[in-house]
């Protein structure tokens, strides 16, 4: 399914407020390993805690390890490996170990990133958000595909609304001029939807499937490198401080990753944009209600989707699928 033409609801019996505790009662998850990268923060801890909850045996790779260690303390069936996303180094070190392991992977959720962050380089040179929400991702599932269980894999890479602000910046990716740390996330997020896309469209022959999520508003340590005087004059908050109408608790934000994670149903949808655990409707190029959400064009070209690919391909040197 490439076409946004095609691109609409389908009626999961889910929405906005469900909670991933709701998506999966009743989902048996035994005997099934599940990858959830900063699964141990905000809408990625929601996602552990359900995942494990539902019997999934769930690896964490961390940036700061001890610090996962802590938060994931008392989740059964949790461990925790270290990984840095914006070191390709890191990306191969942690990846070896798995296949060394020997274990499959049932699900990798794609779910660690920055927002907005101040103008960063890492590697040779590559904008931080970039390289650390698209290319580390990009490089992390490419090495684990050998590692993808043969009776059916499954991968949530975690984008958002801010897709709206941009597509892919083919002339600087890399804000080499006019960075803007609001754009630099808004490429990063497309990306993310792009690569759910193409790898969808290799992986689909091996029982691979790929969704894209935007899990909707939701406040938590993503919004870490936003000033808080910041938050009003967005309207992430109301003149007492607290979440306005429209977002979500983590709980909630959690649920449309576990919705693509397990649902049945989206077998016959693969590479979709999701959203309130459903597929997320087409909006028009110039639309800006980010609450509201939906997909645009340019996060659902399988041209640019492909464009994308071999260029993350050439900059990582890693492609399982070449």
């Amino acid at each position: 399914m490439t076409s946004s033409t095609r691109h609409h609801k389908i009626g999961s019996g889910f929405g906005a407020h469900s909670t991933a505790a709701e998506v999966v009662a009743g989902v048996d998850l035994t005997g099934r390993t599940a990858l959830v990268t900063g699964g141990y923060s905000g809408l990625g801890l929601e996602t552990t805690r359900a995942l494990a909850g539902a019997g999934a045996r769930v690896i964490v790779p961390a940036r700061r390890p001890e610090r996962a260690r802590t938060s994931l303390d008392g989740i059964a069936g949790a461990e925790v490996d270290a990984l840095d996303l914006s070191d390709l180094g890191s990306v191969r070190a942690f990846t070896g170990r798995f296949l060394d392991s020997g274990r499959t992977l049932d699900l990798v959720v794609a779910n660690a990133g920055v927002m907005a962050a101040p103008q960063t380089r890492v590697g040779p040179g590559w904008e931080n958000q970039f390289a650390t929400n698209h290319l580390g991702h990009f490089a992390l599932v490419n090495r684990l595909v050998p590692a993808l269980s043969p009776a059916g894999a499954r991968v949530v890479a975690l984008t958002s609304s801010g897709h709206f602000l941009t597509g892919i910046r083919w002339e600087d990716i890399d804000f080499r001029t006019g960075y803007d740390h609001w754009l630099a996330y808004g490429q990063a997020k497309t990306a993310n939807a792009l690569f759910a896309l193409h790898l969808d469209r290799l992986g689909a022959g091996r029982g691979v499937h790929a969704y894209a999520v935007h899990p909707g508003s939701i406040l938590t340590p993503l919004q870490r490198h936003v000033p808080r005087a910041e938050w009003a004059g967005r309207g992430w908050v109301t003149g007492t401080g607290t979440a306005p109408a429209g977002f979500k608790t983590p709980e909630q934000g959690a649920a449309t990753t576990l919705w693509a994670a397990t649902a049945p149903s989206l077998d016959a949808y693969g590479g979709a944009y999701c959203q309130d655990c459903d597929l997320a409707e087409p909006v028009p190029d110039d639309a800006d209600d980010m609450l509201v959400g939906g997909v645009k064009s340019w996060a659902r070209d399988p041209e640019a989707a492909a464009r994308l690919w071999a260029l993350s391909a050439e900059l990582t040197g890693v492609d399982a699928f070449a």
